[in-house]
């Protein structure tokens, strides 16, 4: 909401809508994470979760709700008090469920509304050092040369991995087969050994093995390199235009939360992605930071979900 529109609603309420963002919080506020802990979007969580205590004098608390493809934590959220002290950590799994799945519990775009976008990340099209490619152009001879007999692996079917593999074989025209793994640790584990040719996954987990030599990393999904692991070309570069496959992850509110309570919050995280010690610690990671207002945030999930809806009827993947 801008400055101009709270004003205007504030001498409609009396001011209380100026007394209330000037009060928040004035308890703990509860992140559910519908994610296990460990991962990205539990680290992201966590980073940002200690610097909002730090700054606001109340307690960001933590909670994972793992499960039914992000579904059990996000509705957790949908049905919680708008109340503002209870908000959600969702992300790209949100707006593929929306594409993927047969049946989702509630309306994404509906029943949860934008705070900010808080961290991007990418996919990466990494493959095991036997494979005879030294860059993209060189997987795409390939795979056009084997149709049908070469195989990536993914953290499972509908995951962003998963959908990153069907926009590249799509923009491509390659053949490739997917082999869903339950997480990306088996993934990436058989990869390494050489058990499959391909993988796409997120940054973080490959940097070791892309130091070490274990796997090759040809091409990333974002729009220019990444800072973590700067060697590697972006699919545009070389040749793929417009592929982008991001990971990305944002924080939501239930539908009727008070909108100068968004305006605070939304504040408060832009505050603190642009500090200079939390985009150092992203950077290692592999993730980059975002920001913006609430419209810039709701653009970005309608344009994502309009990608994956697509993506689902091209590559023809039933409904789970």
């Amino acid at each position: 909401m801008q400055l101009n529109q709270i004003l205007i609603f504030s001498l409609l309420t009396g001011g209380s809508t100026f007394s209330l963002a000037q009060n928040y919080p004035a308890k703990s506020v509860r992140i559910v994470v519908p994610f296990a802990a460990g991962g990205n979007t539990d680290f992201t969580a966590r980073t940002i979760a200690a610097k909002l205590s730090e700054n606001l004098g109340q307690q960001f608390l933590v909670e994972n709700r793992p499960g039914a493809s992000t579904n059990i934590g996000s509705d957790l959220i949908v049905r919680s008090a708008p109340d503002g002290y209870n908000i959600l950590l969702g992300g790209a799994a949100n707006a593929i469920n929306v594409a993927a799945l047969a049946k989702v519990p509630f309306d994404l775009q509906r029943d949860l509304a934008p705070i900010a976008l808080a961290v991007k990340g990418a996919n990466v099209l990494s493959i095991h050092p036997s494979m005879p490619a030294k860059n993209l152009k060189d997987v795409i001879a390939i795979a056009k040369a084997r149709p049908g007999q070469l195989n990536f692996s993914t953290s499972g079917v509908a995951s962003s991995n998963h959908m990153a593999g069907e926009l590249f074989k799509h923009m491509a025209g390659v053949n490739i087969n997917h082999v869903p793994y339950k997480g990306n640790a088996p993934a990436l584990t058989d990869l390494v050994g050489g058990h499959i040719e391909m993988m796409f996954s997120g940054v973080p987990a490959l940097i070791p093995h892309i130091k070490s030599g274990r796997i090759r990393s040809v091409a990333i999904g974002s729009p220019k390199r990444f800072a973590a692991i700067p060697m590697v070309p972006t699919f545009d570069e070389q040749g793929l235009k417009g592929y982008e496959a991001s990971t990305w992850f944002g924080f939501m509110a239930p539908a009727k939360m008070p909108p100068v309570i968004i305006a605070k919050l939304n504040t408060e995280i832009n505050k603190v992605l642009a500090s200079a010690e939390i985009r150092k610690r992203y950077e290692i990671e592999g993730l980059e930071p975002q920001g913006g207002s609430p419209a810039d945030f709701a653009k970005w999930i309608s344009k994502e979900i309009d990608l994956y809806t697509r993506l689902v009827k091209v590559a023809n993947i039933p409904k789970l």
